[in-house]
């Protein structure tokens, strides 16, 4: 069983931060200013998974959330694939994400590791032995930041919302979610077009802008790939863009065949 956090709104739900620190410095930067430019108090920030990976400071970027929960801001972290994947290697090199692709890893060149391991220190040659990787890892990361990975909820709710990371698979209760589906899920989860009960918001697969499905809204605009971080306001009445010139902006619906 999948235990539930229940939280109420004014809430801002954070995208895929994968290692880019800068990002996220200054998505918080904004979401204080737009908190401060509509008297919007007592909020949430809740950031929807995928901490590490691909971009340059992955280490940085868990201190900094580790440090704010630590200090009381208001912010809830939930766990992504990718954070997943990093703690599942430090365990055991050869365990295998049956989600992966045949032939990738942690350590494959498009998923992320090794940038994650460089933000600690740890460089490797192209030819490597993977148990050897771990120990180098294991010796340059804090435990901390391990137990903090592994120990990330998995969602989080409100009477009107679910947020995620990856989705939800359709017609089965919150309780019973297996944390495959809730880290890794697309098309089961694409592929339903009947309301989950409650508007789902997440991240996971990137796309060129935040867009509402109808039953979802998909705020993963490409951190990951060096695009841009995005952040959503939600009250009870809307979600809305905040954009990075600062102004609130309507999101848009997806095309009928999309």
């Amino acid at each position: 069983m999948i235990g539930s956090i229940m939280i109420e709104t004014p809430i801002y739900a954070v995208s895929d931060i994968h290692g880019d620190l800068k990002q996220l410095k200054d998505i918080h930067a904004r979401i204080k200013a737009d908190a401060a430019n509509n008297n919007v108090s007592d909020y949430t920030i809740i950031h929807v998974g995928d901490l590490v990976d691909r971009r340059e400071d992955s280490k940085g970027t868990i201190q900094y959330l580790m440090d704010g929960l630590a200090a009381g801001e208001p912010w809830i972290v939930l766990k992504g694939n990718h954070d997943r994947m990093m703690y599942w290697f430090l365990e055991d090199p050869d365990r295998r994400d049956d989600h992966l692709k045949p032939g990738y890893d942690w350590l494959y060149h498009r998923i992320g590791g090794r940038e994650t391991l460089e933000s600690y220190g740890v460089t490797y040659p192209e030819e490597f032995d993977p148990k050897e990787v771990q120990k180098m890892g294991l010796a340059a990361i804090p435990q901390a930041h391990i137990d903090f990975l592994k120990n990330l909820p998995l969602y989080v709710e409100t009477k009107d919302y679910i947020f995620v990371h990856a989705g939800i698979r359709p017609n089965v209760p919150m309780e019973e979610q297996t944390e495959d589906d809730l880290v890794w899920i697309r098309q089961p989860f694409f592929e339903h077009t009947e309301s989950f009960g409650k508007m789902v918001i997440h991240g996971h697969t990137v796309i060129d802008k935040i867009t509402h499905y109808g039953n979802r809204i998909n705020i993963d605009t490409g951190a990951a790939w060096g695009d841009a971080m995005s952040v959503v306001f939600v009250d009870d009445t809307a979600v809305v863009e905040v954009a990075a010139d600062g102004t609130r902006k309507d999101i848009p619906m997806a095309k009928a065949d999309a």
